[in-house]
C-alpha cells in the first residue's frame, strides 16, 4: 500500500497507480504503539536464511519458544506470512485488508474442516500450496518495472507486512535483520535485496492502526540516523534508543488546525543530519568519528573508503595521484575568488592571519627573548602561506601559529638556554629534519594510515595543550607571590608608624649645608665628578639611587611591597569570571536577533 526510498509514496484510491513522493505523516500515537510492539514483539538480529519460507519458519519458532504463539497456531501464521504477494505491476493491483482476511479465513476453514485428512497431512498439503506462491527469483514483471531506476546502487529494501486475522487473540509482532541481503523473489515491488522485515499481525478490528504502525516503521527506516542505528543494532535496547531518539526530533501538529488529508511537498533541500547524529553520537551503536554511513549494509565505511587515503604501494604513488586529480581545478580555486562576494571573505581572512601573527608574535616574543617575534612570525606566515596555497591544492587552508607551537618554542628555548645550544641554529636544524620526515611519509604514501585515526588522537593532544597553557597561568601566579608576597600585617590604624628614609652612611661636612643642591637621576649619573663636591640632599633620592651612591634605607617600611599579587589574583579569576558570564551570555534572553 505505500513505499519509501527518502519519501512515501501510496497507492492512489483505485489501485491503479503510484502518488507522488510526499513528506510522510504520522501520528504520535503510532510511534508510541511501534516502540511498545519493538519492547514486546521478536527481535532478531543477524539471522542467518536465505529464503522467506526459512525466514516465516525461523520467526514462528522463536515466538513459540518464547511463548508469545501457541503451538497450534503455527501452520496458520506460516500460510498466511507465506502467500503470494501481489504489486503495482500487476494487473490485479494490490488486494485490500479485507481480501486478505477472506484467505486467511479460508485457511483457518481447511484446518477446522475434518475432511482434510489428519492434522500432519493438512500441515503438509498447506506448506506445499503456500510454499508454491513463493519464488526467490525475480519475476519478469519485477525486472522490467522502471522504478528500479529511482534506486540508487547496492540499495537493499526493508519489508514491513502488517494485516488483521480471526485466529490470533494477541498481536504476532517481529523485527528481523538478515546477516546478509537476499532475495526474497516476489515480496518486493522491485529485485531488490531484503535486509529488514517487520511483520505484525493482528486480531481482528484494528486494520487501521496495524496500518499506521507499519508506516511509521517504514518512515523510521528511510530515516537516516535511525536506519544508521538498525544496521548497527546489538539488542533491543537499541532499537527502542532509535525510537526515543525519533521522538525526541517529532514535531506534533494540533488536530483540527490542519488537514491530515493534505500531502506535504519534499524540501527542495533537505537539512543536514549531522547535528542529530552528534547528540547522539555517545552511543557505540553509532558510527563513530570519521565513519561514513554504511555501504550497502556491509558495514566498514570510514576514512578509508575514499580514494584519496588509499594506499598505491608505489614510490610517491599517492602524490602523483594527487596532482593528476587536482590539475583540473587548480587554476579555478584562484580565479573563482575574483568576485565580489568573496571579498569579505577574504578580508575576514586576512584579518584573522594578521592578528594571529601579531598575538603569537608578541607572546613568541616573551618566550624567546625575541630571538622570534612579531616580524619574523610575519614573514613565517607570509612566505609558508604563499607556498603552501600554490602546491598543497588547497588553498582555503589558513596557516598561522598555534598554541602547540609556541609552547614547543618555549620549552625549545629553555631546553636550549639550560644545555647552551644555539637556539636559532638548533631550530633550523629541527625545520630541515621535519621538512626530510614530511618528504619520506609523502613518498612512502603514509597518508593512508589517518584512516585508523579517531578524535582520541586529537582531543588527547587538545587537552595536553591546555593543560600546559593552565599550569603556566597558575605557575606565573605563584611566582607573583614568591616576589611580591602579600603584605597581610598592614593596618590602616598604624600607618603613622610605617617610615623609610635614606640616610648616608658616614658623617656629613656641615660646612657645606649651605650649598644645598638637588639632583635629578640624570643629573647624578653625569655629573658624578661634581657629586661629592656637592651636599646630597638624601631625602629626595629613590630606592635606586641612595644605594647606587652609598646611602643606606631606614626604617620599618623599607621592604614593602605593593599588593601585586593581589591585584594579580583579582585580574587572574575576573577575567576567568567575565569569559565564562560572556560564554554563556550568548545563549540568553538578552540581544537577540533581530
Amino acid at each position: 500500500s505505500c513505499r519509501w526510498i527518502k519519501f512515501e509514496e501510496k497507492v492512489e484510491q483505485g489501485g491503479e497507480r503510484w502518488s507522488k513522493p510526499h513528506v510522510a505523516t504520522l501520528s504520535l500515537h503510532s510511534l508510541f504503539e511501534l516502540r511498545t510492539c519493538i519492547e514486546k514483539g521478536s527481535i532478531m538480529l543477524d539471522m542467518e536464511a536465505s529464503s522467506l519460507p526459512q525466514v516465516v519458519e525461523m520467526i514462528v519458532d522463536n515466538q513459540i519458544e518464547t511463548g508469545l504463539l501457541k503451538l497450534e497456531l503455527k501452520d496458520k501464521v506460516t500460510y498466511t506470512l507465506l502467500r503470494r504477494h501481489r504489486h503495482q505491476t500487476k494487473k490485479s493491483n494490490l488486494r485490500s485488508l479485507a481480501d486478505i482476511g477472506k484467505t486467511v479465513s479460508s485457511a483457518s476453514r481447511m484446518f477446522t474442516n475434518p475432511d482434510n485428512g489428519s492434522p500432519a497431512m493438512a500441515h503438509r498439503n498447506l506448506t506445499s500450496t503456500s510454499l508454491n506462491d513463493i519464488s526467490d527469483k525475480p519475476e519478469k514483471d519485477q525486472l522490467k518495472n522502471k522504478f528500479m531506476k529511482k534506486l540508487p546502487r547496492d540499495a537493499e529494501a526493508s519489508n514491513v507486512l502488517v494485516g488483521e486475522v480471526d485466529f490470533l487473540e494477541s498481536p504476532f509482532i517481529a523485527f528481523v535483520r538478515l546477516q546478509q541481503a537476499v532475495m526474497l523473489g516476489a515480496l518486493t515491488e522491485v529485485p531488490v535485496p531484503t535486509r529488514f522485515l517487520f511483520i505484525l499481525l493482528g486480531p481482528k478490528g484494528k486494520a487501521k492502526s496495524y496500518h499506521e504502525i507499519g508506516r511509521a516503521i517504514a518512515t523510521l527506516m528511510s530515516d537516516e540516523v535511525f536506519h544508521d542505528i538498525a544496521y548497527k543494532a546489538k539488542d533491543r535496547q537499541d532499537l527502542i534508543a532509535g525510537i526515543d531518539e525519533f521522538l525526541d526530533e517529532v514535531i506534533v501538529l494540533p488536530p483540527g488546525e490542519w488537514d491530515p488529508a493534505i500531502r506535504i511537498e519534499p524540501p527542495k533541500s533537505l537539512p543536514s543530519s549531522d547535528k542529530r547524529k552528534n547528540m547522539y553520537s555517545g552511543g557505540e551503536n553509532l558510527q563513530m568519528n570519521g565513519d561514513t554511513p554504511h555501504d550497502g549494509g556491509h558495514g566498514g565505511g570510514g576514512h578509508g573508503d575514499c580514494e584519496e587515503l588509499q594506499r598505491t604501494g608505489r614510490f610517491c604513488g599517492g602524490l602523483i595521484k594527487d596532482i593528476k586529480r587536482k590539475a583540473p581545478f587548480f587554476a579555478s580555486d584562484f580565479y573563482d575568488a575574483l568576485n565580489i562576494q568573496a571579498l569579505s571573505a577574504i578580508l575576514f581572512i586576512y584579518l584573522a592571519t594578521v592578528t594571529n601573527a601579531i598575538t603569537f608574535g608578541g607572546l613568541l616574543g616573551d618566550a624567546t627573548e625575541n630571538m622570534q617575534g612579531v616580524l619574523e612570525s610575519f614573514l613565517g606566515t607570509a612566505v609558508t602561506g604563499a607556498i603552501f596555497c600554490l602546491f598543497a591544492g588547497q588553498p582555503l587552508t589558513i596557516l598561522s601559529s598555534t598554541g602547540p607551537v609556541l609552547v614547543f618554542e618555549r620549552l625549545l628555548f629553555n631546553f636550549s638556554k639550560d644545555n647552551d645550544f644555539d637556539y636559532l641554529e638548533f631550530r633550523l636544524w629541527i625545520g630541515l629534519w621535519s621538512a626530510f620526515q614530511c618528504l619520506i611519509l609523502v613518498a612512502t604514501d603514509a597518508s593512508f594510515l589517518v584512516k585508523y585515526f579517531t578524535r582520541f588522537t586529537e582531543e588527547g593532544f587538545s587537552s595536553l595543550i591546555s593543560f600546559i597553557f593552565i599550569y603556566d597561568a597558575f605557575k606565573k601566579m605563584i611566582k607573583l607571590a614568591d616576589h611580591y608576597p602579600i603584605n597581610s600585617e598592614f593596618k590602616v590604624d598604624y600607618i603613622t608608624h610605617y617610615s623609610c628614609a635614606c640616610e648616608p652612611l658616614g658623617p656629613v661636612n656641615s660646612s657645606l649645608f649651605n650649598r644645598t643642591t638637588v639632583l635629578s637621576a640624570d643629573e647624578l649619573l653625569y655629573s658624578s665628578a661634581e657629586m661629592y663636591n656637592t651636599t646630597i640632599d638624601w631625602s629626595s633620592l629613590t630606592t635606586k639611587e641612595c644605594l647606587k651612591y652609598g646611602g643606606q634605607l631606614v626604617g620599618n617600611n623599607c621592604e614593602y611591597v605593593p599588593d601585586i599579587t593581589l591585584m594579580s589574583f583579582i585580574l587572574f579569576f575576573g577575567t576567568y569570571t567575565c569569559s565564562m558570564a560572556l560564554k554563556k551570555f550568548k545563549t540568553s534572553r538578552y540581544f537577540p536577533t533581530t
